[in-house]
């Protein structure tokens, strides 16, 4: 858009190379904006002809319809401190409470862990001791007698050792006797054949490891391994403690005598602290989040009321005040309020006295000062039928008295008018008004004062009917204001006047190309008695109130008097009224800063898009007056003879 002071588009047609530059503002790139505010704000993540394009609509689609409802949730966080308190407290207590609970299961779990290895260690370490004393008293025979080994079936004497060993643990263990991994083919003998032995219904190839079975194979001593322990088909297994050792059989074979510990009771009294801290944690979050609420709802509470108090003291009501209880931080603040708040009323009651003494002295000085300038024109206009029977000097006094007589009624009728919007007297007559009509009878009122200062007035945008409900007398003196004041400053120049209408707006825009505002003048020429250069003639005998009584009658239609200017490149005050009486105002069908300004003009020498709109009706902030200077990079030095005076 012309105007937004945007880099040039990459390859576009009038962009200049990063070796030098034309009178252009600077081009930022594009990484000057992150990825995520690109993305946030709906725009384009990408400028528009940068290499990738714009976001997808689809994508741009789906990430609004994602923020929208996130919206009124975020502005509830910022705008309460207590959420943001009591939230922060129960997320710090949450991480606190997960943190704790960790480290202690932690603890229990290598604690049962470490409790249960112990004692199936000597349990295992006993069993395997009552293995091989068997295997040696079996060996020897009823008699005592060494040589009876061999004569023995391996087969059931596993069977009877498992049974003998898994006897005294009922459920605390399981016995399984395995053969070596060294002899892989089965024993037999004549009396059948050595398989695998468990107890307690346990699968024995499945529960124990394959890693645990070659280490007691490989290397002598007790070797043990957490595994899972599986009962049956269909099982998925429980967490246990496999604990091995190679033995020799009655008959002198090797074979794998196994202990496995399963970890149910430890589950189950690892589950019941489980338990125990999470239902002690929830307590204590909600605990301390009621408590956090507590305490912030404390000091939150008179902070509110004060806001609110604040809000009804600005409103007018200015007999609120806090109610103070005890004599803490908290009171002394209260008690602090309400002696500033008695101390704003007192102020505010002696200021509106003053004002309203002020108000009734101007009117009654107007009021008074009315009758004796009826005897004082009726005595001018005699003296000045008769001027030719005078002598030259006495007949330009006569003139002069005149002049001054119509400046002074003038004077008088400004200030009334003043007054009544000082008394909020002023009423609207609105009516429908086309503001073609209003705008041609003040040009021809204008006419005069244009050729003799050599200046031609020219409209735009009249083609269409402007309709709006307004007072047509209050619109025809502000844009009779504006008009008069744009010939008397145009320095001999075109005026523009334009009308448009659009989004339940219509406006008027009246440009000159005369001197212009300098840097903060536009900010202050809505004020009564300024003038940009006092020592620069009225010869139109300007009161100084024009303006002042224009944006009050803009103000009285809820619409906006705005200006901008530049030095030496004119200005530009722009009427803006909505179309239905008693409308707020989106913003305005004409921009305040004109197409030909020296910012716009030097835009579109470096090349960029002018013209391009976003909207029929940019959105502007509901205050006025609204100004616009011309940024510091395009200001040029002032002309000779100073800027406007009004």
């Amino acid at each position: 858009m012309a105007g937004n002071g945007a880099a040039p588009e990459a390859g576009a047609p009038g962009a200049e190379p990063s070796g030098g530059s034309r009178s252009g503002r600077p081009v930022d790139p594009v990484g000057k904006i992150s990825l995520f505010e690109r993305f946030w704000q709906g725009g384009n993540l990408l400028q528009d002809g940068a290499p990738g394009g714009p976001v997808h609509p689809v994508l741009r689609l789906l990430w609004r319809w994602f923020r929208r409802p996130m919206l009124p949730a975020l502005r509830l966080w910022r705008r309460n401190i207590q959420l943001r308190v009591v939230a922060t407290t129960l997320l710090m207590s949450l991480g606190v409470v997960l943190l704790l609970g960790v480290v202690v299961i932690g603890q229990v779990r290598n604690g049962l862990q470490d409790a249960k290895q112990g004692a199936a260690q000597s349990q295992a370490v006993g069993g395997f001791n009552v293995a091989r004393e068997k295997a040696d008293s079996d060996a020897r025979g009823k008699d005592g007698q060494v040589g009876a080994r061999g004569s023995q079936n391996s087969s059931e004497w596993l069977s009877e050792l498992v049974a003998q060993l898994a006897s005294g643990g009922q459920g605390v263990y399981a016995v399984v006797a395995l053969s070596s991994e060294t002899e892989q083919a089965l024993v037999n003998d004549s009396r059948g054949t050595r398989a695998p032995r468990a107890s307690g219904f346990v699968d024995p190839v499945k529960s124990v490891p394959d890693e645990l079975r070659k280490s007691v194979d490989d290397e002598p001593g007790t070797h043990e391994q957490h595994t899972r322990i599986f009962r049956g088909q269909g099982d998925s297994g429980e967490p246990g403690l496999a604990i091995g050792r190679q033995l020799n059989d009655v008959n002198g074979h090797a074979y794998q005598l196994y202990y496995l510990f399963p970890f149910t009771q430890e589950e189950k009294s690892l589950s019941l602290v489980k338990g125990t801290l999470a239902t002690a944690g929830v307590f204590v979050v909600v605990l301390l989040g009621a408590i956090a609420w507590l305490v912030v709802r404390q000091v939150v509470t008179p902070v509110r009321m004060a806001a609110g108090i604040s809000e009804r003291l600005a409103a007018g009501m200015l007999q609120e005040r806090m109610k103070v209880t005890g004599e803490d931080d908290i009171a002394r603040l209260g008690e602090s309020f309400n002696k500033m708040a008695q101390n704003l009323q007192v102020k505010i009651q002696q200021l509106e006295e003053l004002s309203r003494m002020q108000r009734r002295f101007v009117s009654d000085v107007s009021h008074e000062l009315r009758t004796p300038l009826t005897t004082v024109r009726m005595a001018a206009d005699v003296i000045h039928e008769a001027r030719e029977d005078f002598d030259p000097a006495t007949a330009r006094s006569a003139e002069l008295l005149r002049g001054q007589l119509d400046r002074f009624e003038s004077l008088l009728s400004d200030l009334l008018e003043i007054s009544r919007f000082d008394a909020g007297a002023a009423a609207l007559e609105a009516a429908p008004v086309d503001l073609r009509d209003i705008v041609h009878r003040v040009i021809e009122g204008a006419e005069p004062l244009a050729e003799r200062k050599g200046s031609r007035i020219l409209v735009r945008g009249d083609e269409h009917p402007v309709i709006v409900e307004a007072d047509a007398r209050r619109v025809e003196r502000v844009l009779r204001n504006l008009v008069v004041n744009a010939v008397e400053h145009g320095e001999g120049r075109d005026l523009v006047v334009r009308l448009a209408t659009a989004g339940g707006a219509a406006a008027v825009a009246v440009r000159d190309h005369g001197v212009g505002l300098k840097p903060g003048e536009a900010t202050r020429v809505f004020n009564r008695f300024w003038r940009a250069d006092p020592a620069r003639a009225r010869t139109t005998g300007g009161t100084g109130l024009g303006l002042s009584i224009a944006i009050e009658d803009a103000r009285l239609h809820g619409g906006w008097l705005q200006a901008w200017g530049e030095p030496g490149g004119g200005s530009q005050f722009r009427l803006t009224l909505p179309c239905t009486a008693g409308e707020s105002l989106r913003g305005s069908p004409i921009p305040l800063e004109p197409e030909d300004s020296r910012r716009n003009r030097g835009l579109i020498d470096a090349g960029l898009p002018h013209g391009r709109k976003v909207a029929a009706v940019p959105p502007q902030p509901r205050t006025a007056p609204q100004v616009e200077m011309a940024p510091a990079e395009v200001r040029e030095p002032e002309r000779k003879g100073g800027p406007r005076g009004l």
